[in-house]
């Protein structure tokens, strides 16, 4: 399958293994570039369901000359938006109980923002997928902090790890979304380049 990507060298720019994981899911062949103090800033006035197609997009301006005729780059940023804040990765242990302990009990949005790149050619694209949350305990809570030092995600937490088996009630969307990569949306749309 994209076969239209057989001309390409296709770079993921993310440390994320989980982002690693869902694109090798889809039989491609990638390389894995990062560059170092990327600007991932967004204006204040931004709607939070916006931020992260808005940082996606940066994150690719930041490789736009570093791409190649031949190359094709992916890049995604995820955010949980609840109450209408913003949760990114939590700073410290007390900031991970605060973001936790606010999703206890509530649905929440994981909105994924993620952008292809050519010399020719720019796509982008963002999927939000609701997830509700059953009360936790603050026992839970630390359980979860203590074992699975969620500091690297964002909410603070992983669908795929311990909270997602006991916490998440319902979900209406993308479950791959909530892992950081709506790879079925991604395939559609790499069947466009």
């Amino acid at each position: 399958m994209l076969e239209n990507l057989r001309n390409y060298k296709i770079t993921l720019a993310s440390n994320s293994p989980r982002r690693h994981e869902l694109l090798k899911g889809l039989g491609i062949d990638f390389t894995i570039k990062t560059l170092e103090n990327v600007d991932e800033s967004y204006p204040l006035t931004l709607a939070p369901v916006d931020v992260a197609k808005h940082i996606a997009q940066k994150k690719a301006d930041a490789y736009k000359e570093l791409i190649g005729e031949d190359e094709l780059l992916i890049t995604a940023d995820t955010v949980v938006v609840a109450n209408d804040e913003i949760l990114g990765k939590p700073k410290d242990r007390v900031d991970a109980q605060r973001m936790l302990s606010l999703l206890s009990g509530i649905t929440h949005e994981v909105v994924t923002g993620v952008c292809i790149v050519t010399k020719e050619k720019t796509i982008l694209f963002d999927s939000k997928t609701e997830v509700t949350f059953s009360k936790l305990s603050e026992s839970e809570i630390n359980y979860y902090i203590d074992t699975f030092a969620p500091y690297d995600k964002a909410g603070a937490y992983g669908i795929q790890e311990w909270i997602g088996f006991v916490a998440v009630e319902s979900m209406a969307g993308s479950y791959f979304n909530v892992m950081g990569l709506p790879i079925q949306r991604l395939y559609r749309e790499l069947l466009k380049v």
